[in-house]
């Protein structure tokens, strides 16, 4: 794992960025949104921000600075998320039991270690540290993005339905028509390849043969998830997988998370701007595994292998463009752009399970522990989302979830057979 930082100056000045993104998103709101935990697979919001500073303290902080002390005893046994080379972690489930410490004590913890880091960061830095702190951005611009989909969670199931921003919508709404790219057959080489920063479970590098297929130019939109409403998607067992027909009914799924009708007629939704009506043209979002598979047959359909998408982002959109929606944009919302849209506004479900590559070498110690241990019973993502930081991105880049979570942003792009 290289790290992209090419001088020290660049590397405490992306340090300095990143840990000032998580304000910015920290500003908008108010000290009792922090210690919420509705649900297991959400964390209080000051959670994130002290499991992302134990990051720094535990493994820049307290391995390198001589004499270092650590802000608090106890608090690596709360911010310890999964690793458990690192000792002892306080139960996920259990995070939103603690009023202490206080959301005013995690920011100072958080100003503690900026503080202690500056100081690190100013001196030399050996190229094998530099490549942990990177890691340790990239890994706090992950958790950036779970502060927006747990902040979401916990406004979006709250019934005065309060916004997240107020700012207006300031884009234009375009209908963009879709069509289908066309990919030749061939062996084509995926995976990670380069100097760059990229997570270990990019790589190696690996060639896959690919049949003729097509796939889709846009994202499926939410006025097109809606005729597969109100054509009894949801009650149609034969689009379904046998579990995910199962999670249907136990969970009385009826439509898209944040979605409700009001007395059977207009489709509203919760968006981080607050209960909007439904923008038939924005792309779809907050749709699970179950339900992304289930629609793609209901229109005759596929989804893409993460190897079909891979190529056909590095064959179209080689470049992330000027139009990509990221959290940069500052529009918290997914919208419909007149690019391919590899990039940016939400993930997008593949047919792949998450499983290592050829050659896949985790790293020793902790840190081993980052990728390869969930590489079990979960699906792959693409593509990044409207909470995705620019510079966190690249077609190599492998996100993954469990098949029946839809908190985060996450969407459909189509594939087919030639």
């Amino acid at each position: 794992m290289q790290s992209t930082i090419s001088s020290q100056i660049g590397l405490l000045e992306n340090y300095r960025n990143v840990r000032a993104q998580t304000q910015f998103l920290c500003d908008p709101l108010e000290i009792e949104d922090f210690v919420v935990q509705p649900v297991m697979d959400v964390s209080p919001l000051k959670w994130h921000l002290g499991h992302t500073t134990w990051f720094f303290e535990t493994f820049i902080l307290k391995p390198n600075v001589s004499g270092y002390q650590e802000f608090h005893p106890k608090y690596p046994l709360l911010f310890n998320s999964y690793y458990i080379s690192a000792g002892e972690r306080w139960s996920r489930e259990n995070r939103g039991q603690l009023t202490r410490p206080t959301v005013k004590e995690v920011f100072e913890y958080r100003s503690y270690v900026n503080d202690e880091m500056e100081k690190f960061l100013t001196g030399a830095v050996p190229e094998e540290i530099a490549s942990v702190a990177v890691l340790g951005l990239n890994h706090e611009q992950q958790h950036q993005e779970l502060f927006l989909y747990d902040i979401k969670r916990i406004l979006g199931d709250n019934p005065l339905h309060p916004p997240y921003r107020t700012d207006k919508r300031n884009f234009q709404d375009i209908e963009v028509k879709r069509n289908w790219l066309n990919v030749d057959e061939g062996i084509y080489d995926v995976g990670y390849q380069g100097n760059d920063f990229h997570f270990d479970n990019e790589e190696g590098r690996h060639k896959v043969f690919l049949h003729n297929y097509k796939i889709a130019s846009q994202l499926v939109t939410n006025g097109e998830y809606l005729e597969f409403i109100k054509d009894g998607g949801y009650t149609n067992h034969m689009l379904w997988l046998s579990e995910a027909w199962d999670w249907v009914n136990e969970n009385k799924i009826k439509a898209p998370r944040y979605w409700s009708q009001e007395d059977g007629g207009a489709w509203w939704n919760y968006t981080l701007h607050g209960f909007e009506p439904i923008e038939l043209h924005d792309p779809l979002c907050h749709i699970s595994y179950y339900e992304a598979d289930a629609f793609a047959k209901w229109k005759g359909f596929r989804l893409p292998t993460e190897q079909e998408w891979e190529v056909a982002c590095n064959t179209f959109s080689p470049e992330v463009s000027k139009k990509v929606n990221f959290v940069e944009e500052n529009n918290f919302r997914p919208i419909q752009t007149d690019d391919h849209s590899f990039f940016g506004n939400v993930w997008e479900w593949t047919a792949s399970p998450y499983a290592p590559y050829p050659y896949y070498n985790p790293p020793e110690g902790a840190l081993g522990e980052y990728n390869g241990k969930f590489m079990v019973n979960q699906m792959v993502l693409r593509g990044g989302s409207f909470g995705t930081a620019r510079n966190h991105l690249r077609s190599t880049y492998r996100n993954f979830f469990h098949p029946h979570l839809r908190w985060m942003f996450s969407g459909i792009r189509l594939a087919k057979h030639i």
